[in-house]
């Protein structure tokens, strides 16, 4: 019997820091998840391209399809839509460590690009930020803390702990 391989893998999932990377970034996917959907103003809908794409995973090397994939590799994790369906977000995820301006500039850059509007959710071990990729183009990489009109402090606080949790080192 012959299994695929889900998109996301490549042969790159025997390096550990790549491993780990990625299960930090959904981690950090399942906090954002968690916190929007508890504010209860948004219906958040799974985006990125192993969520929508899931059949194209066994093409991945095949050479015409490559640019093909590049472009959908890059959608934006969720779509939020207002509970007014007025308003619509394309939001990326990223866990960061460390938020570099520099990193977070060129993020939001290649983010606007392809999908408006933009927009990029970053979580840290001490925060969330959340803001627009022209806010974040125009402040040359600064990226505002999520505000408690988005999601509420004692929420944000939970889940900044829950993170904390699993992504601290263990004895």
């Amino acid at each position: 019997m012959r299994t695929h391989s889900p998109l996301w893998y490549t042969q790159d999932m025997d390096n550990n820091s790549f491993a780990r990377n990625l299960v930090k970034g959904k981690i950090a996917e399942t906090i954002f998840y968690l916190l929007f959907a508890e504010a209860g103003e948004f219906t958040i809908t799974p985006f990125g391209y192993e969520h929508t794409i899931p059949a194209l995973a066994q093409y991945h090397r095949d050479v015409q399809l490559q640019q093909v994939l590049d472009i959908i590799r890059k959608t934006p994790n969720f779509v939020l839509v207002s509970q007014s369906k007025r308003e619509v977000f394309f939001v990326e995820v990223k866990y960061r460590t460390n938020r570099l301006v520099e990193e977070t500039l060129h993020i939001a850059e290649e983010l606007s690009k392809r999908w408006h509007p933009a927009w990029l959710f970053v979580a840290s071990p001490n925060s969330f930020y959340f803001d627009s990729c022209t806010n974040i183009i125009n402040s040359k990489g600064d990226i505002r803390p999520l505000n408690p009109t988005w999601v509420a402090t004692e929420t944000q606080e939970k889940y900044c702990t829950l993170l904390s949790e699993f992504l601290s080192p263990h004895p």
